[in-house]
């Protein structure tokens, strides 16, 4: 079986305003990392996933744990997109947050 390995990329704004919000804010972030997103920037988080309909899937296991205040989106995008993004300011970082080398999905 041939796999199209793609990014999914998530987005988010979430209010910080009272203990309550930053309690879940916390959560879904323990959450993101748990589900093996990595942040590339700060409330930017990408994945690795085999293929479109499996991040369709972390798309809806995302929304059940989703708070219910702020902005949360997602794009999915394949690995020569995703390299092919420019940084306009500061140093690209080499690692397997910004290549498209040949990457093994266990």
């Amino acid at each position: 079986m041939r796999y199209r390995v793609v990014r999914l990329m998530l987005f988010f704004d979430l209010p910080t305003l009272t203990s309550n919000d930053r309690r879940n804010y916390r959560q879904f972030r323990k959450e993101l990392i748990k589900e093996g997103f990595l942040m590339i920037q700060e409330s930017v988080y990408v994945r690795i996933v085999t293929n479109k309909l499996t991040a369709e899937f972390m798309e809806k296991r995302l929304s059940s744990i989703a708070p219910e205040e702020g902005i949360i989106q997602t794009l999915i995008v394949t690995e020569k997109q995703y390299a092919s993004m420019k940084f306009l300011a500061g140093e690209q970082i080499d690692d397997v947050r910004n290549s498209d080398d040949k990457v093994v999905v266990i």
